[in-house]
This record gives C-alpha cells, structure tokens and sequence, in this order.
C-alpha cells in the first residue's frame, strides 16, 4: 500500500524501525497486529516502544484511508491489547515481588519498599494507574508496582480499565480527528513532546503535595513537643 506523500514525519528522537510511518505501512491486517503487539509489550514489559505516537498515527492513517479499517474496531483492538498488557506486568509483579524482595537486608530490593508502594497506591492507587497511561515508562513500571504492591485487584482492573480506554482509544480517534488538521499532521513530534510534558504534570504535583503532608507530618510532634515544654511550672 502506498501512503500519502504528505504523512507524518519521522519521529526524530526514534530510529528508523521505531517510527511509527514505518511500522503502519503495509497491508491492513499485519499492520493491526504490530500495532496491537507494540501496545501490548510497551503495557507489561518493555518500555522503549513509541505507543502514543503509533497509536495516533494509526488514526491519522485510517482517517486518510492508509489503514483500511474501521476506527472503532481499531480502538477496540488497541484496548484489548493495552489491557492484556497490563493485566499481565500485575501478574508478573505479583509472582515475581515476592522472590526479588526475598531478602530484608537487600540495598535495592528491600521489604520496606513494598509496604511503602503498597501504602501509596492504597493512598494514590486510582488517580496514578490511570495517569500513568499517559506517561513513557511509567505506563509501563506501574504495572509491575501495582503487583509488588499488592494493590487491590478489583481496584487495580478497574482503573486500569478506564485508563486503557482513555489512552488506546483515546489516542488513536484524537489522531483520526486531528489528522486532517496540516499543522498537528506536519508536527507531530512537536504535539507528542507536549502531550508528555502535560501527562507528567498532575503527577508532579502530587509529589510535591505528597512532600508538602510528609513535612507537616513531620513537623507536628515537634510542635507538640515546644508546648509541653512551655507549660509553667506550678509552685508550691
């Protein structure tokens, strides 16, 4: 199949055979099925995998006709590809957690570790499984954190779910919506450079809030220390 002369441009930051022109072009069918298989990896294993700009390109090439599919059965398929990826970093985490923590006294791999992530996500959980989706290796990491941690299973599916829709699908028809646009056609490296800088927002500001409770926190027997202290004397 040949592809439109004026297609997006290769992602610079990627090699050749990352660019995401260069996976998409080709017959329909086993265009999909990379397309889902790089989801798929880059949701449980792999991080270096460009799947923002994949699946926004993949809408840009059904909505020019370079991709002779339907736009919901694509959504549907690189949903279900995001979910089973998730799906199986949690069950890694979860079986694998326990062995690589083994030992408490390990610099790297230490129990401590995995009651801290268990008590954030029990705190942050939802709000940061559907964030990170949104975010180059963290989408990935969480995943395996959410199974070390040992987050709730029905919360963990749950929000994994709604972030899945949200990223696979939600990407890839922004991509058919905008693709006829020439300014986000012609800049898509410039667009996915700022769609990270803005995923990566809300959580920077979550850790800086977080920082800001665990100094109050700190502070506060402190405090309650100085007022013992400045109680007076009662003299006989």
């Amino acid at each position: 199949m040949i592809l439109a002369q004026n297609n997006v441009t290769t992602m610079g930051l990627l090699p050749e055979w990352l660019d995401p022109q260069h996976l998409l072009s080709g017959l329909t069918v086993p265009v999909i099925t990379v397309l889902c298989l790089i989801i798929f990896i880059e949701s449980s294993i792999f991080p270096v995998l460009p799947g923002d700009s994949l699946l926004f390109t993949a809408g840009l090439f059904i909505a020019n006709g370079s991709i002779e599919a339907p736009l919901w059965l694509v959504c549907v398929l690189v949903t279900v590809a995001a979910l089973l990826g998730n799906a199986v970093g949690y069950g890694l985490g979860w079986k694998v957690g326990p062995w690589l923590f083994r030992k408490p006294d390990s610099k790297f791999f230490n129990q401590k570790y995995v009651d801290q992530t268990h008590a954030f996500l029990e705190k942050h959980g939802p709000k940061a499984v559907v964030l990170a989706r949104f975010v180059p290796f963290v989408r990935t990491f969480i995943t395996w954190i959410a199974g070390i941690g040992k987050m709730d299973p029905k919360k963990y599916f749950t929000y994994t779910v709604i972030g899945g829709i949200l990223w696979a699908a939600g990407i890839t028809a922004l991509g058919h919506l905008l693709g006829g646009v020439a300014f986000i056609r012609d800049n898509v490296d410039a667009i996915f450079i700022l769609i990270v800088l803005v995923s990566v927002v809300p959580i920077v500001i979550e850790y800086l809030k977080a920082r800001r409770e665990k100094k109050h926190e700190a502070a506060a027997p402190a405090v309650d220390m100085d007022a013992t202290q400045q109680i007076p004397r009662v003299r006989d």
